[in-house]
């Protein structure tokens, strides 16, 4: 009897042990929990405003493990550990969607500065090119007003550009193939142009009155030819019946003329040069572009 008692009490001694170790266990968790209550509500510095996680100040009586763990000692402490984890992930999710949306905001914000950005540099280019437009135009404006003073001063100074003497047998007034041959050439290209007179003279031998009206009807036939034949207006044709007056010959001697004749001078001041100036620089500007 006294032997079986003997063996008997190291085996419960032996059994007791691993309770003991885990009621040792339980004791160390509930202190940490009554630990980390009392911080959290002392330190909420953290991102998930939770006091740290903090070791257990006693492992139980197996160390750093103990082989006796049940399920539910493991899950009392692994499971606030899971609920970090998952509210760290939760926080990690939240700043990436956060650190997007900022993204995609300066992106936007980046996009319309330089869109406003280009659209400025294009009014200033415009500007420019307006400005130089309109610089060109008042240089224009200014050489044409210039051109026009000229002409305006000079308007009444005539230049003779071409001259053809027409030849009458004397008492005649007819006008010969030759002589319409020569005005045809003079009067081409003058209608429709500004600036320019005919200047008809008529010239013949004899004296007085008589030589003036035989100088007149020569000269009338050469104007008459004129406005029949070229549509040359009236009021661009002055003549005059010279009769026998003497005129100086290329040589600056003076002569008398002998039979008939007519002196016709084609003259022109520089009104005709203003109008094509004027034409040229309004199809220019028409050409430029807008």
């Amino acid at each position: 009897m006294n032997t079986r008692f003997v063996i008997a009490l190291p085996l419960a001694a032996v059994l007791a042990l691993p309770a003991l170790a885990q009621n040792n266990t339980s004791s160390s968790q509930n202190s940490q929990n009554q630990t980390a209550n009392t911080q959290s509500t002392t330190d909420n510095g953290t991102a998930t405003g939770k006091a740290p996680l903090q070791p257990p100040s006693r492992e139980g009586f197996w160390g750093h493990l103990n082989p006796f763990a049940r399920k539910n000692y493991v899950k009392r402490q692994t499971e606030p550990i899971r609920d970090r984890i998952n509210e760290l992930d939760e926080l990690t999710s939240a700043n990436s969607k956060q650190i997007k949306d900022t993204d995609d905001r300066a992106q936007a914000g980046i996009k319309l500065a330089s869109d406003k950005a280009d659209q400025a540099d294009q009014h200033a280019v415009d500007a420019g090119n307006k400005a130089t437009q309109a610089q060109q135009t008042a240089q224009q404006v200014n050489t044409r007003v210039q051109n026009v003073e000229t002409v305006v001063s000079n308007i009444d100074e005539y230049k003779a550009q071409n001259q053809t003497e027409i030849r009458f047998r004397p008492g005649q007034s007819v006008l010969s193939k030759q002589a319409k041959d020569a005005l045809d050439q003079m009067a081409t290209g003058v209608k429709g142009q500004h600036g320019y007179i005919f200047e008809v003279q008529g010239f013949s031998s004899g004296h007085g009155q008589t030589a003036i009206q035989s100088s007149q009807k020569m000269a009338d036939s050469v104007v008459r030819y004129l406005v029949l034949a070229h549509d040359i207006p009236i009021y661009r044709i002055y003549l005059v019946g010279m009769g026998n007056a003497p005129t100086p010959d290329e040589n600056a001697k003076t002569r008398h003329t002998i039979g008939g004749r007519v002196d016709v001078s084609l003259l022109k001041n520089d009104l005709e040069q203003l109008a094509s100036s004027n034409t040229g620089a309004t199809t220019d500007t028409q050409q430029q572009p807008k």
